[in-house]
């Protein structure tokens, strides 16, 4: 094949579906569990050949995260008490868009505040990622917060209550997750789209 044809065949398959859900409809959806955090819905589908099937979908307001790192590099995580896995987890500051109409910035300067103490001069957005598109609608939109000055935590909730920080350097991530320091996955990309949008610097 001439390169030019393999880069225009490339480009093509690049280019967006003019469906994106690729032939599937949805026809209905009734609630099965509504709580405090999310809700459980049974979908009601079509796929590309006409065939009707179920799918039960976490349905979850939206969620902030933030990459809290100071003028020298190190960032602070937060440990909390996770139930569903029976175990304390390192993450970076995050919260649930839980107040109605509050831009995702404020959202994310509150969660900073409250969960590490911490007020940012500067705060980035990096990305806003599906966290598990297999089963919720999850949508997580991740900060780069810099500046940092401390200020009064305000932690809500028994797991909070007994939440801690903990400091690390940025440049230590490879070894943070090669050890299982690190096992959330909205921690691990925060950090890693932070050190590249802080620099060879942070590596």
């Amino acid at each position: 094949m001439h390169p030019e044809a393999g880069r225009a065949a490339g480009a093509r398959a690049a280019e967006p579906s003019a469906d994106p859900a690729g032939g599937f409809r949805q026809v209905g959806e009734e609630e099965i569990f509504g709580g405090w955090l999310f809700r459980v819905a049974r979908t009601h589908l079509v796929d590309p050949d006409g065939e009707a099937f179920d799918r039960d979908v976490v349905r979850h307001p939206g969620a902030v995260a933030v990459v809290p790192v100071a003028d020298d590099g190190t960032v602070t995580l937060v440990r909390q008490f996770r139930p569903a896995l029976g175990r304390s987890v390192l993450e970076i500051p995050a919260g649930t868009c839980d107040v109605d109409g509050e831009p995702l910035e404020e959202t994310a300067r509150r969660e900073l505040a409250e969960e590490a103490g911490l007020d940012a001069s500067g705060l980035r957005r990096l990305a806003a990622v599906h966290n598990s598109p297999g089963y919720t609608d999850q949508l997580t939109t991740i900060f780069l917060a810099t500046g940092l000055s401390p200020c009064p935590t305000d932690r809500s909730g028994v797991e909070e209550r007994f939440m801690s920080t903990e400091t690390f350097d940025l440049g230590d991530l490879p070894t943070l997750v090669d050890d299982g320091t690190l096992v959330d996955e909205t921690t691990v990309l925060g950090l890693w789209l932070a050190r590249h949008a802080l620099g060879p610097g942070t590596a």
